[in-house]
């Protein structure tokens, strides 16, 4: 049997990432994904989290409590002052830049993704890399009830979003590009992705 060994830095490390996680999980308690399953809410910013550790070689740990978070400002009740507080100034600029402005009408916020993402932090780029993937995944698993229009309609969207990002994670990517495929194929449809 293998002992892990954790040193006393990587212990502060892990505890900050778990008050991250607890505290999503809490704000997030009440919500769900939409689609099939009535799947916890939490479940997709542990995915982001989860693709961004496997792919990005030595993230921050600021990266990774965002990835957590990134849509606390959104979907709930979560404020700035609240990131800063518990997680530090770094985690909150990171949150604010994957954060849609949900005054907007949904079509004028989607336009925006498309505009801003090229002038995100590279950490805020990764973000939305893996957020896309994620949801193209959860897309086309379990969002039963959307029609193929709309499926096509969203992850058509996404490659423009991904496609406009200057920093380029290799990993990240190439787990876009694979969730992009089972898309293709589950839908009979084939998307303009040039990167």
């Amino acid at each position: 049997m293998n002992n892990v060994i954790i040193n006393i830095k990587q212990k502060e490390i892990l505890s900050e990432i778990f008050s991250a996680l607890e505290f999503a999980a809490f704000k997030h308690r009440r919500q769900r994904r939409k689609g099939a399953g009535e799947i916890p809410y939490i479940n997709h910013p542990i995915e982001v989290t989860h693709l961004i550790l496997r792919t990005v070689e030595e993230p921050s740990k600021e990266l990774i409590i965002a990835a957590l978070l990134h849509d606390l400002l959104e979907d709930t009740d979560t404020t700035d002052e609240d990131i800063r507080s518990k997680f530090g100034g770094k985690v909150l600029n990171l949150v604010e830049e994957v954060t849609d402005d949900m005054k907007l009408p949904k079509r004028e916020r989607k336009r925006l993704q498309i505009l801003k993402v090229a002038d995100l932090t590279a950490e805020a780029q990764y973000i939305k890399i893996a957020d896309k993937a994620c949801n193209i995944r959860d897309i086309i698993s379990t969002r039963l009830y959307w029609s193929r229009k709309d499926k096509i309609d969203y992850i058509a969207w996404a490659c423009q979003v991904v496609e406009k990002i200057k920093n380029v994670h290799g990993g990240l990517i190439s787990a876009f590009r694979e969730n992009l495929r089972e898309a293709e194929n589950r839908l009979d449809c084939r998307f303009d992705f040039t990167i």
